[in-house]
């Protein structure tokens, strides 16, 4: 059985994820941070923002088959605006993190020769978002990341993927109103979590795919 670890997963995109992996049949791991998981999982605290708890996960959790970089946090404001604590605590979750926990799981798909990481970005790390500078800066800074990284760990076997969500239907969307948001898209409704976690299945389970964004967005990008 595959064992997998999703970042985030106490909620929204990260608990679809984890739970369609399960029901797949997968050995299911999650971290969470403040939010305590509504469902049944084998769930890690940790708090992604602190590179040793990132550390002791990996010292304490070994032999990760796939790896769902999912936790990210948003921050709507202008430039202007954004604290130094603000950079701090936004670049920290959303780029700081993935990179290190990407360099810890790796060290066990290395030695196995086979592995699959799946990043989660956002359409605004493809285009940009006005007054969400700092998060299209970091989640452009993860489609980077996985196509360098797609390319250094591909002799041994090991893929590396991204999924770029658009509006979803999670609380990081609350602050709107469902009709104003589903203006924007396309297809003329929100994003469900399952959608994209059926994204991120495909990429675990397709050993000839890396160094690819698929964008789960209505056709707003």
């Amino acid at each position: 059985m595959k064992k997998v670890l999703v970042t985030g997963g106490a909620t929204g995109i990260g608990k679809a994820c984890a739970l369609l992996f399960e029901k797949e049949g997968y050995d299911v791991y999650i971290t969470y941070n403040r939010t305590e998981p509504d469902y049944d999982v084998k769930k890690i605290k940790c708090d992604l923002k602190n590179t040793d708890e990132i550390k002791t996960l990996f010292d304490t959790e070994h032999g990760f088959d796939i790896l769902v970089n999912n936790a990210g946090v948003s921050l709507i404001k202008m430039i202007n605006d954004v604290t130094d604590s603000d950079y701090e605590a936004v670049t920290a979750v959303n780029e700081r993190a993935v990179y290190f926990i990407c360099k810890y799981a790796l060290k066990d798909m290395i030695n196995k020769k086979s592995g699959a990481i799946i990043n989660i970005s956002s359409m605004w790390g493809q285009c940009g978002a006005s007054c969400e500078t700092l998060y299209s800066m970091t989640k452009a800074g993860i489609i980077g990341l996985t196509k360098a990284l797609a390319q250094e760990v591909a002799p041994s076997g090991i893929t590396v993927n991204c999924v770029a969500p658009g509006i979803i239907d999670t609380r990081m969307n609350d602050m709107f109103s469902e009709d104003e948001l589903k203006d924007e898209v396309p297809l003329g409704r929100l994003g469900t979590p399952n959608e994209v976690a059926k994204a991120v299945l495909f990429f675990a389970e397709n050993p000839y795919v890396t160094g690819q964004i698929l964008g789960v967005n209505g056709g707003i990008v």
